[in-house]
């Protein structure tokens, strides 16, 4: 049998999902809320913190509870790969035309702000077991970070790391200027002659850190979702790894394998 502030908090967030009251407006006092569903303030109080907790509603301190604006949603199904691959052979208008996180988002690329901040690195334990080199290697990191213009927070934040000596070949690939680079990644390895044999993905769940929370906009109790992608090549070697943090309250993971005929 739900406990009282199990069903104010069911009807809160029915009243919620119905758009009363509408995302970005304050919801009843507490002391209001207290009065209509007959029960003490600390109640309500439990029930509002399991809202917020679900990412329904912002506790803004000294003025009040208000529904929280939805994010747009992002889907990220494994067929992106393909798609990207597909087009690094393209030709240059075409590959401008789109890119990977409008194919995730649904946007165009006149919705979004790209930045990417590119640094020289080296290969710590975690990295050099990833590529198989030793430790030390000179990397080229890059980072990326895309959000709507509708929105402050970024959909993710990639960490992208590239063995440089390996696309030092192409120095366009070394300028952050550069970007946002037509076709993504794939088309960039392909400059230097690099077909991409397959991708490996690895997913983990975790609380965000503070700076997580904070760029992206995570709200009390919601999960980040951590993606470690390894890129490798037609001759087997790991020519990419790249580290993504997902926010989990937005982040849709849809992962399609195609199953051989009997």
């Amino acid at each position: 049998m739900a406990t009282a502030y199990e069903r104010i908090r069911d009807a809160l967030r029915q009243d919620i999902r119905g758009g009363r009251p509408a995302p970005g407006q304050k919801l009843p006092s507490e002391v209001k809320l207290s009065e209509r569903f007959r029960t003490s303030v600390p109640t309500v109080q439990r029930a509002l913190a399991e809202l917020e907790i679900e990412g329904l509603i912002d506790k803004r301190h000294g003025v009040g509870n208000f529904v929280r604006e939805p994010r747009r949603r992002v889907l990220r199904d494994n067929s992106r790969h393909q798609w990207e691959k597909d087009r690094a052979r393209e030709p240059e208008t075409t590959r401008l035309e789109t890119g990977a996180t409008e194919h995730d988002t649904g946007l165009t690329a006149s919705d979004l702000v790209f930045h990417a901040e590119y640094r020289e690195a080296t290969a710590d334990e975690d990295l050099a077991a990833a590529f198989d080199v030793p430790v030390g290697t000179k990397l080229l990191q890059r980072t990326y970070r895309t959000h709507s213009r509708e929105e402050d927070a970024p959909f993710d934040v990639a960490h992208s790391y590239l063995l440089h000596d390996l696309v030092a070949a192409n120095p366009d690939l070394l300028d952050a200027t550069k970007e946002p680079w037509p076709g993504g990644t794939q088309s960039q390895l392909f400059t230097v002659g690099i077909e991409l044999d397959r991708v490996v993905e690895r997913l983990t769940a975790r609380p965000p850190t503070s700076e997580e929370a904070e760029e992206l906009g995570i709200p009390r109790g919601v999960s980040v979702i951590v993606l470690r992608k390894t890129s490798i090549d037609s001759g087997g070697r790991v020519v990419e790894v790249a580290d993504v943090a997902l926010p989990g309250d937005r982040t849709e993971l849809v992962f399609t394998t195609p199953l051989a005929r009997w």
